[in-house]
Formats: structure tokens, C-alpha cells, sequence
């Protein structure tokens, strides 16, 4: 970028911090200030769109390295067993399904995409983004099982679909002959499976090791973790494998292992990933909403629309069936679902690795996202309020929710 767009990214970031509670209240969120004005940059030619993805390349994966590090690290693993089957029931099955059915009507909707493309934009749109529903699992009236159930399964999920937006993207551009293959894509995750897990053991055992003697200092604890983070995904790279999935595995490892001050000590990473989310839905409103606002069309609508509702709510659904949760809760959880920074980086590193031959695929998931930030900030606090409300009645069955 250049040094006046710098200037007004900074300023933007600056005037956000201290006003930033006074707009959420107004349902005036950071992904849509943030995306308004990566708009207004590349629009007024600040952003030079042709080679703004080179530019933004390493802060795209520094951005999704820290949120599948962090999301996972956060998940209480050791609290898993008290709810192991709903959270079993949304990720090994819902979150299955939900790809499946979001690739089948891909290829139905959008035939021009093509099979890999269809699969990128349907795993892309499965994960969900439990902090643009802040309102839902910070809500005291919403029962704490449900709270606990939606925070997990986004903590994990974008981490599960990563290999799947991986593969889609190797087998695109292998389809194009500009890439890899997908037997090298799933050779390069196993490796980064095994790399970050043992980063992740590692890790985890020294911090919990340095802590019990006192050898810490606290300043460098959030500092440490960061780096940590970073390891995971560099060994990962040095050995040939992926390091997005050495992310989230040395992310799991480290929450398995360092004992119970992990979220604590998270806490930097989590504000430095705050800061990089912010110049990601930026970059995303400069890169992406231009593509996507050439490419609109019916088609393109339509599966946003269903991407939101039916291709989450109804595997959501098949998912929990028997599991004792009422038809409330049931489509309470489908619904809240967002789609969020998961979702717009994987369409930006597909934008970086496909350039103009993912446009469409960009364009599905750009609208799909932005829906979500509208449709989902403005429902999240009085559905969550209502639902809660209903849900603490006496009058409901003991299983409930």
C-alpha cells in the first residue's frame, strides 16, 4: 500500500478504538466498518487491486495461522466429555454434511465453477464465527450448555475444514495446471499434522514445566504463546508440510497440555489477531467485493441465501436428531451460524493462489459473508434474548435444550 493509504488504514484503526463500543451497541461492527473502507480504498485507486494480493499474502496467512492456533488452544479440551456427544453430533456429522450439501448445490447452481471450485466455496462457507454472534454467547439468559456448544464447535470447525479448502484449492490449481496436485496437498497435511502436535506437546509441557517453578516472567507469557504459534506453522513449512493444519493441531496439543491458564495466556495472541482480522476484512472489502459486485447475480444470490439457512440449519438439524434438544434450540443453533473471517481468508488465499480463475468462487463466498455480518449482527441480541427467555421456563422438559 501506499504511504497515504497507510496513513488512512492507521487513522481508521485509531478512530475505530475510540469509538468502538458506542458503534457496536448501534450494530455498527468492525468487519463492516473495516470492509466499507477497503471499498472506498480500492475504489478511489489507494489500493492497486492487480497486485494487492502479493501484498497481502503474508498478512492473509499470518491471520488464519493465529485464528486456528488460537481458536483450538481455547477449546476446553478437558471439559469436552461433559457435552462429548453434541459436540461429536455438529462436527463429525453436521459439518460433513453441511460441506456435502453445500458442494451438491454448487454444482447444481453454479455449474461454471466446476467440481473443485464448487467443493472450495462449500467447505469455505462451513465453518462458522462465534464472534460476530458476541450477543449470543455472551448473553446470560441463553442456557450455558448452548453457549458452550456454539463457541466450541466455531472453535473447531474452521480448523476441520481447513484440509478440505486446501484440497479444493490444489485440485483447481492442479485442474489449471498451475499447482500442485492433490496427492502432494494431502501428503503436505499429514505432515503438518504430525509437526504441529508436536510443537503443540512440546510447548505445552515446558509452559506448564516454567510455570510450576515460578520462571516466567508474566509480560512474555502472551509473547511466548504467539511464538509458539508461529513455530508450529514454520517447522511445518521447513519440513514440507502445511502449516495451516500444524496451526491447528499445535493449537489442540498446546490446550490438551498447558493446564488451565491457556485462556489467560492467550490473551496477547488473541489481541494481535484482533488487530490482523481488522486489515483482513479491509483487504477482503478492497480484494473481493469489487469481484464479487461484477459477478452478482441471481445464481449468486441464491446460494448465499441458502448457504445461511438451509444448507447449515437442515444438517444442523439430521445432526442432533435424538439428542434430546428441543426443536427451539435445534433451529436456534442452526441459525446462529455465522460466516466470518474463517470463511473471507480461505477466499483470499484461494484469490492468491487462482487469481482471476477463482472470481466466481470469490464472488458466492464474498456475498455469503457479508449476508451473514448483516443478517446475524442484527438478529444475534434479540433472538438470543427471546431464546434464552423461553429456555429458562419452568414449563420445559428436563432434557432441554
Amino acid at each position: 500500500m501506499e504511504v497515504t493509504a497507510s496513513l488512512i488504514v492507521v487513522t481508521a484503526i485509531f478512530l475505530w478504538g475510540t469509538v468502538s463500543k458506542r458503534l457496536t451497541r448501534a450494530d455498527l461492527t468492525a468487519p463492516i466498518v473495516f470492509v466499507v473502507v477497503g471499498v472506498l480504498l480500492a475504489t478511489t485507486g489507494l489500493i492497486d487491486a492487480p497486485t494487492a494480493p502479493a501484498t497481502f499474502k503474508p498478512l492473509v496467512e499470518l491471520a488464519l495461522v493465529w485464528i486456528l492456533f488460537s481458536d483450538a488452544a481455547r477449546v476446553p479440551v478437558q471439559d469436552l466429555r461433559h457435552d462429548l456427544g453434541r459436540y461429536l453430533r455438529l462436527l463429525a456429522i453436521g459439518l460433513p454434511l453441511t460441506i456435502l450439501a453445500g458442494w451438491g448445490l454448487a454444482i447444481w447452481l453454479l455449474p461454471a465453477l466446476g467440481a473443485w471450485l464448487a467443493l472450495l466455496v462449500a467447505a469455505a462457507l462451513a465453518p462458522t464465527d462465534a464472534s460476530l454472534g458476541i450477543p449470543v454467547v455472551t448473553n446470560p439468559t441463553v442456557p450455558g450448555r448452548i453457549r458452550r456448544l456454539i463457541t466450541v464447535e466455531s472453535g473447531l470447525n474452521d480448523g476441520i475444514a481447513t484440509p478440505v479448502v486446501l484440497l479444493a484449492i490444489a485440485g483447481a490449481a492442479s485442474a489449471e495446471d498451475h499447482g500442485p496436485g492433490v496427492g502432494e496437498a494431502l501428503a503436505d497435511l499429514a505432515i503438518g499434522l504430525l509437526a504441529g502436535a508436536a510443537v503443540g506437546l512440546a510447548g505445552g509441557r515446558l509452559l506448564r514445566l516454567a510455570r510450576g517453578h515460578g520462571w516466567m516472567a508474566e509480560e512474555f507469557i502472551g509473547i511466548a504463546v504467539l511464538a509458539l504459534a508461529l513455530a508450529a506453522y514454520f517447522l511445518a513449512i521447513v519440513l514440507g508440510g502445511n502449516g495451516f493444519v500444524a496451526a491447528f493441531c499445535g493449537g489442540m496439543a498446546l490446550g490438551a497440555t498447558a493446564g488451565p491458564r491457556v485462556p489467560a495466556e492467550l490473551t496477547f495472541l488473541e489481541q494481535a489477531g484482533g488487530l490482523i482480522s481488522l486489515l483482513v476484512w479491509l483487504a477482503f472489502g478492497a480484494l473481493a467485493v469489487p469481484i464479487m459486485l461484477d459477478r452478482l447475480d441471481l445464481p449468486t444470490a441464491l446460494y448465499a441465501v441458502a448457504s445461511l439457512t438451509v444448507v447449515r440449519m437442515v444438517p444442523v438439524a439430521l445432526a442432533t436428531w435424538g439428542s434430546g434438544m428441543s426443536r427451539a434450540t435445534v433451529l436456534f443453533v442452526g441459525w446462529f451460524g455465522p460466516r466470518g473471517l474463517a470463511s473471507l481468508v480461505f477466499a483470499l488465499l484461494a484469490l492468491e493462489e487462482l487469481g482471476p480463475d477463482a472470481d466466481e468462487a470469490i464472488a458466492v463466498i464474498t456475498l455469503t459473508v457479508l449476508l451473514s455480518v448483516v443478517a446475524h449482527g442484527l438478529t444475534a441480541a434479540p433472538l438470543a434474548t427471546r431464546y434464552g427467555t423461553t429456555a429458562s421456563t419452568p414449563t420445559q422438559p428436563p432434557t432441554e435444550p
